[in-house]
């Protein structure tokens, strides 16, 4: 019998400690990871109601939207990429969230046409300022969806351009020229004389 002792390079005492260390190290990072981006998510909560409600045009769905955008963002916050921008991956999880359920409703109608609730109520406005906002409220629910989130996007959000279009996946191109055609049918709707 021999009295060396022969390790297969699976079985190596001393690989074992270093693939425990490397583990170790990535656990540390994914945590630092996720608390770090936590605490971003939380920041960008405002701007993600704001575009929620452009796109659901209801204030209960678009608090829904943003509830499930947080979920994802939060479940999925490890292949989140360090030094690429959390706002524009979290636009993209929101209208691609918002996407997904606007198809499975349309297959899956809910009743929600008989609901009193969603009908408008009658009030009376008497400041001048507080109807303008409204008219400019309906306008802006009444753009097309992809002019309306490019808008939003850029002149409501402050996005930049370039960010705007990775939100959108879509050409920077195509993103100012949405922006210039919103803003033309924007100052039509708004500055339109009033018919008594």
């Amino acid at each position: 019998m021999s009295k060396f002792t022969y390790f297969a390079k699976d079985d190596d005492p001393s690989a074992d400690q270093t693939a425990s260390e490397d583990q170790s190290d990535q656990v540390a990072d994914r945590k630092d990871k996720a608390a770090t981006g936590s605490d971003e998510i939380v920041s960008y909560i405002p701007a993600l109601r704001i575009y929620a409600r452009s796109l659901t045009r209801n204030v209960v769905d678009a608090d829904d939207l943003v509830q499930e955008t947080l979920v994802r963002g939060l479940a999925n916050i490890r292949s989140y990429q360090l030094g690429t921008n959390m706002r524009a991956w979290l636009f993209t999880i929101m209208r691609n969230r918002f996407y997904t359920n606007s198809s499975k409703s349309a297959r899956e109608p809910t009743g929600d046409a008989d609901c009193v609730s969603s009908a408008p109520s009658a009030v009376n406005e008497s400041q001048f300022w507080h109807l303008r906002q409204r008219e400019m409220e309906r306008a802006l629910l009444d753009l097309p969806i992809h002019y309306r989130e490019a808008i939003l996007l850029v002149g409501v959000l402050g996005e930049n351009y370039k960010d705007a279009a990775n939100i959108l996946e879509c050409d920077i191109g195509t993103i100012k020229s949405r922006v210039s055609r919103a803003r033309a049918i924007l100052s039509q709707v708004i500055n339109a004389p009033i018919a008594d």
